[in-house]
């Protein structure tokens, strides 16, 4: 029995094709597609780009200024479960800060680094504001915190520009050094 070469090759490339366009066509419209317009739906939300990986799905927002980032997390995890799938979620949000925005989050970041520490995530909304009251400058600024099982966030506007951070409540641990 003797195998043509050009009827065998011409056999795997189509399956090999079928194969992958089926995979990536259900990625694209059963996975992707359905969390892009869940995601988008979402008021505040002004463009969104969507990556999944197999045990993680990265949302790259770009959100307008008061945006609550502990609410959009929770309507993505709770209507999109079918989609995320049991993989991480995480979030990467574009930046539209300003100078005043910078310096004032410069000015907190020790205070903040301090409560996330130390685990007293009440007093980041107190050292946020007590800012405020120490220097008029920052009089324009709206600080607004917010918390979940798994980030702090903070989001800082002047009204035109804003600036989003995700704290993670879980800091990274340092192991055992072996020669220490």
């Amino acid at each position: 029995m003797k195998l043509r070469l050009m009827p065998v090759l011409l056999t795997s490339l189509l399956s090999a094709a079928l194969l992958f366009g089926g995979w990536y066509s259900y990625r694209e419209f059963a996975v992707q597609e359905p969390l892009q317009k869940i995601v988008s739906a979402y008021e505040g939300v002004n463009d969104s780009h969507i990556s999944i990986k197999r045990n993680e799905v990265t949302l790259k927002l770009d959100l307008q200024p008061g945006t609550k980032l502990r609410e959009l997390v929770q309507y993505v995890n709770t209507e999109g479960r079918s989609a995320i799938d049991g993989r991480t979620l995480k979030l990467d949000v574009e930046q539209h800060s300003s100078e005043l925005l910078d310096e004032y989050w410069d000015q907190a970041m020790f205070s903040v680094a301090e409560a996330m520490e130390s685990r007293k995530y009440t007093l980041i909304p107190a050292k946020l504001d007590e800012l405020k009251t120490q220097n008029s400058k920052y009089s324009g600024v709206t600080a607004a915190t917010e918390i979940d099982d798994n980030n702090v966030y903070v989001s800082l506007s002047d009204g035109k520009k804003s600036k989003f951070m995700i704290l993670p409540r879980a800091a990274a641990t340092m192991g055992v050094w072996n020669n220490a």
